[in-house]
């Protein structure tokens, strides 16, 4: 028996139980080894009708999406059609957000690989037309500019957005029909869903939020090039993906894109902060320098469902997690940890702990309240000297019902501290960084950069 099909036979038989432990409705796995892939599924797609999760279900990605409108992109770039390093405006004329010196300046490698620096959680609906994009990008010139273009990497969702729309001009056709024609149609995947419409004819998971089905799908379809509502089947993610592996040839050995491309989206763009999710971002690809090799990939979180993706080049190895609830992130870490262990060699890290014996941090650095378009976080000092983040949801996220957060802060490496209290099983990393010339910080970054509002 080979080590793939040992893997398989493990995973058939662990899943069901590695789900009822994490509080997982329902989940699905594709492992592929060179040409070879295997496939598992356990639990239920909606708690409230019971239906079966198989391999063939559908899930949504979230932000794995992002891979998928940079490959467009640089499909564009293979056709002569888009310059990397050329300004937004160079084929948005109309793009504007609130720094108009920012806005002249940003480039589409900028939004590719969250350097742009403008608040990235903007999750306006402007409707389910075909000009959905269009108007999403009009409505973006009062978002504040946080950073200089390039200086910071800052998770943007909007600037995923404004890519898409590029993609679609330089085009001339929407975005859906661009994924499909361009990706769904020459990879030969027939289970992946552009939207609820095109979900609904297949075997389709709901999100489950506090253990029960949400309430809605998808968020609003102006952002799905940022991951609002693609579905797919693990196989189907895991074929994109061997694309990639296979230096940009599709299943039926024709091109999809050029081996350049390939090899320009697994280049590293920007070294991301020190908080434990990653070594650095490409164009598209999140990279992981670990021990044994390099790995790519990219995770996605939409309302009540998570996906994990990630592959190790050297091996040819790849593995896609798809699932609807709970705790994924325990189901994503020993299935993927197994995975790249025995095919590929690499060995994930585990979850950082905290230290009691670590130092007293230096609150002053730290004491303020830090402000996104999604959450307020304040961090205070209590009488011990101890360090407290409370994080209350705002906008869409407490249109969600987003739970408050509140952890103690301990120290962990320079900067980088360590919340005590895990966050839906998580227990993630933030750094402190920059600084306002009177020794505090100004920025919180959690992956997105919260800008400092007071002392």
């Amino acid at each position: 028996m080979s080590k793939l099909d040992e893997i398989c036979t493990w995973l058939r038989h662990r899943l069901p139980d590695l789900l009822a432990e994490n509080q997982v409705p329902g989940a699905a796995v594709a492992i592929c080894a060179g040409d070879r892939m295997v496939e598992a599924a356990a639990g239920t797609l909606n708690t409230a009708t019971g239906v079966e999760a198989t391999v063939d279900s559908l899930f949504q990605i979230g932000s794995i999406t992002k891979v998928l409108t940079a490959t467009l992109a640089m499909q564009l770039v293979d056709e002569g059609k888009l310059d990397l390093d050329a300004p937004v405006r160079t084929y948005l004329p109309e793009f504007r957000i609130a720094d108009e010196r920012a806005a002249e300046r940003i480039t589409v490698r900028q939004l590719m690989c969250h350097v742009a620096g403008f608040e990235g959680d903007i999750f306006t609906d402007t409707g389910k037309g075909d000009d959905c994009l269009e108007k999403y990008v009009d409505l973006l010139h009062e978002v504040p500019q946080l950073f200089e273009p390039g200086k910071l990497f800052s998770y943007n969702n909007a600037g995923y957005c404004v890519l898409g729309r590029i993609v679609e001009v330089v085009r001339g056709k929407p975005f859906d029909d661009c994924m499909r024609t361009h990706l769904f149609t020459p990879l030969g995947l027939t289970h992946a869903a552009n939207d609820p419409y095109e979900a609904i004819l297949h075997r389709t998971a709901v999100g489950h939020v506090e253990h029960s089905p949400t309430r809605v799908w998808a968020l609003a379809r102006s952002n799905a090039p940022a991951g609002s509502m693609l579905a797919m089947r693990p196989r189907d993610l895991l074929i994109f993906t061997r694309m990639h592996l296979a230096g940009g040839l599709g299943p039926d050995g024709g091109p999809v894109l050029s081996p350049a491309s390939v090899a320009a989206m697994r280049r590293p763009q920007v070294r991301q902060p020190d908080i434990d999710q990653g070594t650095a971002w490409g164009l598209g690809w999140e990279l992981f320098d670990l021990p044994g090799g390099t790995v790519f990939g990219h995770d996605g979180n939409t309302i009540g469902q998570s996906a994990f993706l990630r592959a190790v080049p050297e091996r040819d190895v790849a593995v896609a997690i798809v699932t609807n609830g709970g705790f994924p992130r325990q189901v994503y870490t020993e299935i993927a940890g197994r995975v790249l262990r025995e095919l590929g060699g690499v060995e994930l890290p585990g979850q950082p702990m905290p230290d009691p014996a670590a130092p007293p941090l230096d609150a002053s650095r730290y004491v303020g309240t830090y402000m996104s378009s999604t959450s307020e976080t304040t961090v205070t000092r209590d009488e011990q000297g101890r360090l407290w983040l409370d994080r209350v949801p705002i906008g869409i996220t407490a249109e969600l019902d987003e739970a408050p957060y509140r952890t103690e802060l301990v120290a962990w490496r320079g900067d980088t501290v360590l919340p005590v209290e895990p966050e839906r099983g998580v227990r993630a990393p933030l750094a402190f960084l920059g600084d306002d010339g009177e020794g505090h910080a100004l920025y919180l970054h959690t992956g997105r950069a919260d800008r400092r509002v007071s002392p």
